[in-house]
């Protein structure tokens, strides 16, 4: 199979081929490509170093697949423009992501959602991918009425920028203005701004949060409500959610759930102080879940756990490469 990667060379577009190498596409042709400026240098994949070339030249080497880590302006140029020679789009950006026709997915909660006809399929946002990841199971069960969530998250969710900021205040270097990541310091500080601030006062960050779930859930009349934060964490996004559900659960039966759903681990021992943990998610594709207790303000009905996953990898990455996987087994 021929694979083309937009934007191979930035943090996501090399994570992606690292999990290609690993989830079996090791003898794959990979094309990557990028901007100008990255043109004619090269890419590690599968033991082998490949050259990058220009995304027109990805686009006429005709491959199966695209995965699209560019950016929403890229995304919005250039992947109509594959799709229409029949290309399959997997994009990162948020440019497609509430389309009407498009489908936005997580492989363990919606893979029904890929269809022959629809080419340009979008990832969710990586705080949206965990907290669907451990809500679907209970929403199946229990069918949920009403989320609270406050996210935790990474500075490489920034990308480069946001781990060169924090590299050099640690560090107590001057970094310019333009190179800057965040209007403040992110070192020993926690930033509820994750990115820009929407007209009704929440953030780009928080109405993703708030409106890709209902599109995966298929659940438009989903009560959410977000608070993102960014805290200096190098790698991997947090999240404390509470679920409200319309038939009653206790954390034993969630707890019990949970455990036996795909793409998650339970890691729920309080006596021994043992929980999800940003560290523990670093390199691995999991969604981690814990600190699963019932929500005292909704008695019976209510539950709050804590939620962990590596945001490069299962928040981006690896949940492209398993909708790719999806794509080549019921499709090419």
């Amino acid at each position: 199979m021929r694979i083309a990667i937009v934007g191979a060379t930035g943090l996501v577009g090399r994570t992606m081929t690292t999990v290609l190498a690993e989830r079996g596409f090791s003898q794959a042709e990979l094309i990557p490509a990028a901007s100008s400026r990255s043109v004619g240098s090269t890419v590690p994949f599968a033991g082998r170093d490949v050259r990058v070339v220009s995304i027109a030249d990805a686009l006429a080497a005709k491959p199966a697949v695209a995965l699209f880590a560019a950016g929403g302006d890229v995304s919005r140029e250039w992947a109509p423009q594959f799709t229409s020679q029949g290309v399959w789009v997997v994009d990162n950006s948020s440019a497609w992501r509430m389309a009407d026709g498009v489908p936005l997915v997580v492989p363990e909660v919606n893979p029904d959602a890929l269809a022959p006809n629809r080419l340009l399929v979008a990832n969710p946002n990586c705080s949206t991918i965990q907290l669907v990841v451990a809500l679907a199971p209970l929403h199946r069960a229990y069918g949920i009425e009403f989320v609270h969530v406050s996210t935790y998250q990474s500075v490489s969710g920034t990308g480069m920028k946001g781990i060169e900021q924090l590299r050099a205040e640690r560090a107590a270097m001057h970094l310019p203005t333009d190179r800057k990541a965040y209007p403040h310091p992110i070192d020993l500080n926690c930033l509820p701004q994750c990115d820009d601030f929407t007209p009704n006062l929440y953030t780009k960050e928080e109405m993703k949060l708030i409106n890709e779930p209902r599109k995966i859930l298929n659940h438009p009349s989903l009560r959410i409500s977000a608070t993102a934060v960014r805290v200096p964490v190098w790698g991997g996004h947090s999240e404390a959610v509470s679920a409200i559900f319309r038939q009653e659960v206790t954390p034993a039966e969630a707890r019990s759930l949970l455990s036996k759903s795909p793409g998650l681990t339970v890691v729920d021992n309080p006596e021994r102080s043992e929980y999800p943990l940003a560290r523990l998610a670093q390199g691995r594709d999991d969604v981690f879940v814990g600190r699963i207790r019932e929500d005292l303000a909704f008695p019976g009905h209510g539950l709050n756990l804590w939620v962990v996953a590596d945001n490069l990898r299962k928040g981006a990455a690896t949940n492209a490469v398993q909708i790719v996987q999806e794509i080549a087994k019921r499709f090419l």
